[in-house]
């Protein structure tokens, strides 16, 4: 009947084909390079385990239904043990499927695996351990524009040492924000 079906629209449909009409067709767009490009095989992978549990649901919902009916089991006792013999042998090879797939690491998503890079070195740990401390024992120094220290400058001339104290000036921001108010952008 199918192959008949097919031999019939063979039969009758138009046959006018043109080079617009032969084009790759994505959603109105010109199509940009090949459609052969290297496709990570997880994703596949990922859809058909959806789909294997989605179908596993699909099986599941009626005969849920059917379990919890009143009828079927005033019709036979038997029926209730019967079925909910069969779904939990349903379920146990969906769950070693689930086993196999998980073992296997089709699950794992694409993860980078750290390496710990390892290098001939003669440096000794001690070293890096006290190189760390002295970077730890780093503090950053409070910053105050008011506060001007004053430090001593030492004049050397022929014989004679002088110690004068002098004041930097105190510095002005470098940077001036200035805020215009929208509509007074002139």
């Amino acid at each position: 009947m199918v192959a008949v079906a097919f031999f019939v629209s063979r039969l009758i449909a138009p046959k006018n084909p043109t080079p617009e009409k032969l084009t790759s067709y994505e959603c109105g767009e010109e199509t940009i390079g090949s459609a052969w490009v290297p496709f990570n095989s997880r994703f596949y992978v990922i859809a058909l385990i959806f789909l294997l549990f989605d179908v596993e649901m699909i099986f599941i919902l009626p005969w849920a239904t059917v379990f919890g009916s009143h009828e079927a089991a005033k019709m036979d006792n038997r029926w209730g043990w019967l079925s909910l013999t069969e779904m939990f042998i349903f379920l146990g090879i969906l769950i070693l499927g689930l086993a196999y797939v998980w073992v296997k690491g089709d699950l794992d998503w694409i993860k980078p695996k750290p390496v710990k890079p390892v290098v001939d070195t003669q440096v000794p740990v001690s070293l890096y351990e006290k190189l760390n401390m002295q970077q730890s024992a780093y503090a950053v120094k409070e910053f105050s524009p008011e506060t001007a220290t004053t430090q001593p400058a030492t004049t050397n001339t022929t014989n004679t040492t002088t110690t004068t104290e002098t004041t930097p000036p105190i510095r002005k921001p470098m940077f001036k924000p200035t805020f215009k108010k929208p509509g007074n952008e002139s």
